[in-house]
């Protein structure tokens, strides 16, 4: 019986090549993310149902408190900085959202909290965002069992400030990279985001 040798055919040196570079790449993409994350608070709105007014109401709340969190952070050139800010504002901005509410003349309770958070993929028209953990001001009306609202608080790229995403994002310590990453525009950026989701399942799946 002939017996195999140790040497790698092409075809198998190939296929080790492949996996190695997917593995660097892999773990580059999601270090990529991670830094990104570290440099972002999310802003999550939880509706109380599906119902039509309820999703209107999340809406309401929304731009609520979008307008004060945009007071809360003024002055603030870090995440860092941010999160102690938004952290020592809960029960303000907490108390925002319930005026809203029995503005509209709803009656829910609301709660606001600054948790890390599981996102997917995302994208706003002028920017995406990749799936993955993010620290999150979350807004939780009623019984926040409604389709959710995912946007940016800080830096501030979902107010109507931000008209220009580089400038706004740099502005506030994102690196020319992060702009790169955040790129909706970029051809590429669906396929990469997806293929980061992808590695972040096997990663997850594996146990690391």
């Amino acid at each position: 019986m002939k017996r195999r040798s140790n040497r790698l055919l092409p075809l198998e040196l190939a296929l080790l090549l492949a996996l190695a570079a997917t593995a660097v790449w892999g773990a580059w993409s999601l270090g990529r993310q991670e830094d990104l994350s570290g440099r972002l608070i999310r802003l999550h709105v939880i509706a109380n149902s599906d119902d039509a007014a309820d999703q209107e109401l999340k809406l309401q709340v929304r731009d609520r408190v979008l307008q004060e969190a945009e007071a809360v952070l003024a002055g603030t050139g870090s995440r860092e900085e941010a999160e102690r800010a938004l952290t020592a504002a809960l029960p303000r901005l907490e108390d925002a959202a319930a005026r809203e509410i029995a503005a509209q003349g709803a009656v829910f309770g609301v709660t606001a909290s600054l948790e890390r958070t599981a996102f997917p993929t995302r994208d706003y028209g002028t920017f995406a965002l990749p799936a993955g953990e993010y620290t999150a001001l979350r807004i939780v009306i009623g019984e926040g069992r409604g389709r959710n609202w995912w946007c940016v608080v800080f830096p501030p790229l979902c107010t109507a400030a931000a008209t220009d995403l580089e400038e706004t994002a740099v502005s506030f310590g994102l690196e020319q990279d992060d702009v790169e990453l955040m790129d909706a525009e970029e051809p590429a950026y669906v396929l990469r985001f997806r293929s980061l989701e992808l590695w972040d399942m096997l990663r997850r799946w594996l146990g690391k």
